[in-house]
């Protein structure tokens, strides 16, 4: 038995994607990972990775996390600015004991130095979004983007392993630095292969 499920809509191509491959045998780690590099790459989701929107300083900052719930091995990112595929890093994170956690420059010295890519993750959209929105702000006071938000998917292979994992560029014109609930186990996501996720 495998399966996967996801939040929002914006998931499917990337589950759709990978099923096969989760079919036939492949990790649950490979899935989430996959799916949800495919919603990162995406510049029209407005919420996660490329396209994301900025915070105040118009710069895109991106938060990730990924849980094997077999061996309860966690990464995360946070504040990830300039790097495609924040959930690669946080995988990458997850085969750490300690230091599994990194933000802002932490995170992208780390990604640096295992040479996930450098990307400029501002679009020129989402610098219009931006722009619209500071005028909006002159009139009104600043609420929160009231579209989808993080992604999150949790995956279960053939073998019963179960994994987790999360993306998002966070709130819209938040201050810069700021981290929400995504990347943490608990308030973001969890996952036990004995149990669910």
């Amino acid at each position: 038995m495998w399966g996967m499920i996801a939040t929002w809509r914006m998931a499917l191509e990337g589950i759709q994607k990978v099923t096969p491959n989760l079919e036939a045998g492949g990790t649950a780690g490979d899935a989430i990972e996959g799916a949800i590099k495919e919603v990162e790459d995406f510049p029209y989701f407005k919420s996660v990775g490329y396209g994301g929107l900025p915070n105040e300083e118009m710069e895109v900052e991106l938060d990730a996390a990924y849980l094997d719930g077999s061996t309860f091995d966690f990464g995360a990112v946070c504040a990830l600015k300039q790097f495609a595929n924040p959930i690669s890093v946080a995988r990458a994170l997850s085969a750490y004991k300690v230091n599994n956690v990194l933000v802002g420059e932490g995170a992208a010295a780390f990604a640096k130095d295992h040479h996930f890519e450098e990307k400029d993750m501002l679009t020129d959209r989402a610098k219009i979004h931006f722009h619209n929105r500071l005028k909006d702000i002159e009139r009104e006071q600043l609420t929160p983007y009231a579209g989808h938000d993080t992604v999150g998917m949790v995956g279960l292979d053939a073998s019963g392993d179960m994994v987790a994992g999360t993306s998002t560029s966070g709130l819209f014109m938040k201050k810069p630095g700021r981290v929400g609930d995504s990347p943490f186990i608990g308030s973001g996501l969890y996952v036990d292969s004995t149990i669910g996720g």
